[in-house]
């Protein structure tokens, strides 16, 4: 595919911030945290929430956005259908238009220069809260019982 830099560096910008690392892990994470709040257990919202992403991506990847509506239950679709367009509505659709403009005149390329000149404190404090999240404690959680054969630290089997 012919591109300019422009396009290139712009496109690729926006998909990290936007879709691939900003929305996708804040979404994940949303989603997580609804579910735990809500009194569902951890492992159960890990599972439903991040876990199934691959599934999904995989499909997506294989046979595209259309093939994937179609291979999902009926109730799933119908939900994804019904709650969808209202989690990422116009308002984040919006936010996106803006984090675009940001890219595009020079406001993001700006902030990223003060950050990495200051030394990353931004970064360095989000690394650190990332890696603190409850959702990672239950990723380390459940690693670590798949790789024992579901067998916990107490001698407790995982349920499957």
């Amino acid at each position: 595919i012919e591109t300019s830099f422009a396009e290139e560096v712009e496109t690729d910008l926006f998909a990290e911030q936007a879709v691939l690392v900003g929305g996708l892990t804040t979404l994940i994470e949303a989603g997580f945290e609804t579910l735990v709040e809500a009194g569902y257990q951890p492992e159960i919202a890990y599972f439903s929430c991040l876990e199934e992403v691959k599934l999904m991506a995989d499909m997506i990847y294989a046979k595209g956005l259309a093939a994937l509506w179609q291979s999902i239950s009926s109730t799933a679709a119908f939900g994804g259908l019904e709650e969808g367009p209202r989690i990422i509505g116009e308002p984040a659709r919006a936010a996106m238009r803006d984090a675009l403009g940001r890219i595009r005149d020079g406001e993001f390329a700006r902030a990223l220069e003060a950050e990495t000149t200051a030394g990353s404190p931004h970064l360095e404090a989000a690394y650190e809260r990332a890696g603190s999240r409850p959702i990672e404690a239950v990723r380390t959680r459940l690693r670590e019982l798949a790789r024992t054969g579901g067998v916990g630290p107490r001698g407790d089997k995982m349920a499957s």
